[in-house]
C-alpha cells in the first residue's frame, strides 16, 4: 500500500471489519483521516474491490489491539464518511443463541438489542439542539437484502434475519446472561455492533452487518464455556467464505445517490433535524 497527498481518495462503500482483510486489495492508498473524536482505529485503506471503490478500516486496529469497549466508534465512521463512504458492511464474530444456528452460519440480523455501557454513543454533544434519530429498523434493507442474496449464491448456511444483542465485553456471557438472551428470543450475541450500528444511522449512512457464527453461546444445547482460541480457530476455519460474500456484496451494491437525492431511508435519517455541525464528506 502506498502512501496518499491530498485530495484523500474517494469511496462510497465502507468495509469495517479484521486485519486480515487487508487482502482484498492488490493495491490501495493508506489514508490518515483527523476527526473531531481523536484517531480512528487505523489509517483507511482505499482502493477498489470488483470495479467498487472501497474504504477499509480495521475496526480493532492493527495487532487487534483494541477491546470492544475501547474501539473508538465515532471517529471510525466519522472517518469513512469524510472520503465519501455511504454505505457499509461490517461483519463480526457471534455467539448463537439458537442450537439451529451452528458454527459457520451466516446470520443477516434485522434487529438489535444494545447491553452495552461506558461507551460514546452519540456524535452529538451536550450542548446545542438536540439530535434524536429514528432507529427502530437498525439495519439498512437495501444493504441486508444485496448480503442475503450474496450468503445465498455462495451456497452459505445463512439466517436471513435474527435479533443481535450486543454486550459490553471483553469477557463473554455468564451462563445464566446466556440463559437470559435465550428466553427473550434473540438470536446471537456480539460486543461490536453498538454503538457503530447507531452512529451510522446518526451520521445518515446505511449500515449491514454480516455476523459469522463461531460458537454456541454458554448453555446453548449443552454447549461448554466458550473461549477465545476455539473463536479464533472457527473464524479462521470459514474466513475465505466470508470473504467471499463480502466481495460479492460490495460489487452488488447499488450505485450510491448524492446526499440530496437519496431515496434509502438510512440516508433521510436526518430530514427535518436541525443539527449542530456540518456533517464531513
Amino acid at each position: 500500500m502506498t502512501p496518499t497527498s491530498e485530495p484523500a481518495p474517494r469511496a462510497d462503500l465502507g468495509l469495517i471489519g479484521g486485519s486480515g482483510f487487508y487482502e482484498f486489495f492488490d493495491s490501495a492508498d493508506r489514508v490518515k483521516v483527523s476527526t473531531p473524536f481523536g484517531d480512528p482505529s487505523d489509517d483507511l485503506v482505499v482502493g477498489e474491490v470488483d470495479g467498487r471503490r472501497v474504504a477499509f478500516i480495521a475496526r480493532h486496529g492493527q495487532g487487534h489491539r483494541f477491546p470492544p469497549h475501547r474501539v473508538n466508534y465515532r471517529a471510525n465512521l466519522w472517518a469513512l464518511r469524510s472520503v465519501g463512504v455511504r454505505q457499509v458492511l461490517s461483519p463480526c464474530a457471534v455467539g448463537s443463541l439458537r442450537p439451529e444456528l451452528g458454527p459457520g452460519t451466516l446470520v443477516l440480523p434485522d434487529q438489535m438489542v444494545d447491553r452495552t455501557w461506558g461507551r460514546a454513543h452519540t456524535v452529538y454533544a451536550a450542548e446545542g439542539p438536540v439530535v434524536h434519530v429514528g432507529f427502530a429498523d437498525p439495519f439498512c434493507p437495501r444493504g441486508r437484502s444485496v448480503a442475503i442474496e450474496a450468503a445465498r449464491a455462495a451456497g452459505a448456511s445463512v439466517a436471513a434475519d435474527g435479533t443481535l444483542v450486543v454486550i459490553n465485553g471483553p469477557r463473554f456471557s455468564s451462563r445464566a446472561e446466556s440463559l437470559w438472551h435465550q428466553q427473550a428470543g434473540w438470536s446471537i450475541v456480539g460486543m461490536t455492533a453498538m454503538p457503530e450500528a447507531a452512529i451510522a444511522r446518526e451520521l445518515a449512512m446505511c449500515f449491514t452487518t454480516i455476523a459469522l457464527v463461531t460458537d454456541h453461546d454458554a448453555g446453548v444445547g449443552g454447549a461448554e464455556a466458550v473461549t477465545h482460541d476455539e473463536v479464533l480457530a472457527v473464524f479462521a476455519q470459514n474466513i475465505d467464505a466470508l470473504k467471499s460474500v463480502l466481495r460479492s456484496a460490495l460489487g452488488s451494491m447499488p450505485p450510491s445517490e448524492p446526499d440530496a437525492t437519496a431515496t434509502c431511508a438510512c440516508r433521510r435519517a436526518l430530514d427535518g433535524i436541525t443539527l449542530p455541525f456540518a456533517l464531513p464528506g
